[in-house]
Order: C-alpha cells, then structure tokens, then sequence
C-alpha cells in the first residue's frame, strides 16, 4: 500500500470518527500520522542523525491546566496577567509536616 492509498485510509477514518471527549485521542493519532505520511510526499526521506522535524494539528476543544507550587510565589498573580481576569487570593503561612524541629 502506497502513502496516496495510506493518507487516503486515513482521511476516511478520520470522517468517519465521531467527533467528541473520547475519541479525542484516537483522532489526534491519525491527525499525526497524516501529517507525517503528507510530509514524506513532500520531501524524500533524510538520512538519520540531526535533528527531527515537527508536525501541527489542528486546535480544537478545550484545555485544562494546574498551577502547582507553595504559597505565596506568584500563581495567581500569573493567572491574572495571562488571562486578564482576576483571581481570589489569600496570604497563608507554609506548613510543611514533612519538617520537624528537635528542641
């Protein structure tokens, strides 16, 4: 089976897929795979070593990310100056229990 026959295949997998939260995964591995097959359309094989190239896929849903760190180190002050909103926050002392002092 040829690439043309392979993009093909995966063009019409790709229709086919419902679209929604659980097939997300699937349809991203057959976006990459398409992109890779359409790239070797475009330019012959390279040797190996150096440095390998990307792909781009479409951006589509929603994301969801974690600010994660003690307190008092900026991440609300962060989230305010990347989204513009403004974020409820409070000044709390650090309790580490994994420290303990021996009088």
């Amino acid at each position: 089976m040829g690439i043309l026959e392979k993009i093909s295949e995966i063009e019409k997998e790709i229709a086919r897929t419902q679209k929604n939260k659980a097939t997300e995964y699937h349809l991203g591995l057959l976006k990459a795979k398409l992109a890779k097959y359409r790239s070797q359309l475009l330019e012959p094989p390279k040797s190996a070593g150096g440095k390998g190239e990307g792909f781009d896929v479409m951006k589509s849903g929603d994301a969801r990310v974690a600010l994660i760190g003690f307190p008092s180190v900026g991440k609300s002050t962060l989230l305010n100056k990347l989204t513009s909103t403004t974020s409820v926050s409070a000044s709390y002392e650090f309790y580490n229990s994994d420290v303990h002092f021996l009088v």
